[in-house]
């Protein structure tokens, strides 16, 4: 439907005359009639008053298809750092209505989790700034602490809180599901990922052996797993033969080299480390390149207390989400990191 039609069919369901439109507006009705009549169109800066008045969303006012919709609302959890509680609730209601509307289910079911996720990402930094507040005015109170860890992902001491049983068990079922097909390998992965974090290696090795057979399987990162289960079972020698051999054979590969950083930040290696997330960076041919490893480099020269080669990071980090993913200077990933480099330069 053209915006025109639109504004005609809101209009009339508002009760509405072209006039009493226009004086809302600020315009004259014949500006009313010509929008109806498809002879011109709404100036842009009228849209929110425009939308506001007909008691519908800019969106709405343009009839955007659900695909369209679709992509605006990801597209906005890609660039923005929140939602106003009156965007969330539309998005909100605009995918619980396409559950049973909508051709494919998975795809609003996707959308609706990262919804909700994006919202609970928002509401957790929250939780960090007031509860380190809290914490730097009485430490030895826990509940703060307790908010911290839940917040920013800190390690739980406590075996209860720090397992995951339940998720494994979840990832079990999903294995089983008679909807997973044979070339579904991130259950495997994720399953196995857990396992090896609950030190549960009989377990892991298991699987591992289950996800080498299946079609999809990832070659190299069989070795990479059987040097962690080795590393699970507090045998750091046998997991760097596995990750020296393995080297041998993949080590041209910028997948396996991101995961040789991985594994000696993991161990505390972290010279290596940033040798071969760099080399990982260097070879990857494919492009907008995913930032993990020069957000990783950055990490370990704060850890080492070399803000300078930190700050200097976060600089390539800027470069590469404008440069090859085309953010802007006020989207929320570039501000997160200049955020970042701000705190590097003050300390």
């Amino acid at each position: 439907m053209e915006i025109g039609a639109k504004i005609k069919q809101l209009r009339a369901k508002a009760g509405m005359t072209q006039e009493q439109l226009a004086t809302a507006l600020g315009i004259s009705a014949q500006s009313v009639s010509k929008w109806e009549n498809a002879i011109t169109m709404p100036d842009v800066a009228l849209l929110p008053l425009l939308a506001g008045e007909l008691g519908v969303s800019i969106d709405e006012l343009f009839d955007l298809t659900a695909e369209q919709k679709l992509h605006r609302i990801e597209r906005g959890m890609d660039v923005l750092a929140e939602y106003s509680p009156e965007e969330f609730a539309r998005h909100e209601e605009f995918l619980l209505h396409q559950l049973d509307e909508y051709h494919d289910r998975t795809v609003i079911l996707e959308h609706l989790s990262s919804l909700y996720h994006f919202r609970m990402e928002a509401d957790a930094r929250r939780v960090s700034k007031y509860a380190r507040e809290a914490m730097l005015r009485a430490p030895e109170k826990k509940v703060c602490q307790w908010m911290l860890q839940m917040s920013e992902g800190a390690d739980a001491w406590d075996w209860n809180v720090a397992n995951h049983a339940r998720v494994i068990d979840f990832y079990k079922q999903v294995i089983k599901s008679d909807r997973v097909t044979p070339k579904a390998t991130l259950p495997y992965m994720y399953l196995i990922d857990n396992l090896i974090a609950d030190h549960r290696t009989t377990e892991a090795e298991k699987y591992l052996e289950e996800y080498a057979k299946l079609p999809a399987a990832r070659p190299f990162i069989i070795p990479v797993y059987r040097a962690h289960i080795a590393l699970a079972k507090f045998d750091k020698p046998c997991a760097d033969e596995i990750m020296a051999q393995a080297e041998q054979e993949f080590g041209t590969d910028t997948g396996f080299l991101f995961e040789l950083g991985q594994y000696h930040a993991k161990t505390g290696n972290y010279q290596k480390a940033i040798a071969y997330y760099q080399a990982s960076w260097d070879q990857d041919a494919q492009k907008p390149r995913y930032t993990d490893p020069l957000d990783a480099i950055c990490t370990i020269y704060e850890i080492l207390g070399e803000n300078q080669n930190a700050v200097a990071a976060c600089d390539r980090l800027l470069c590469a989400l404008t440069e090859e993913w085309g953010y802007e200077s006020d989207h929320a990933p570039v501000l997160e990191v200049k955020k970042r480099k701000q705190e590097l330069m003050q300390k």
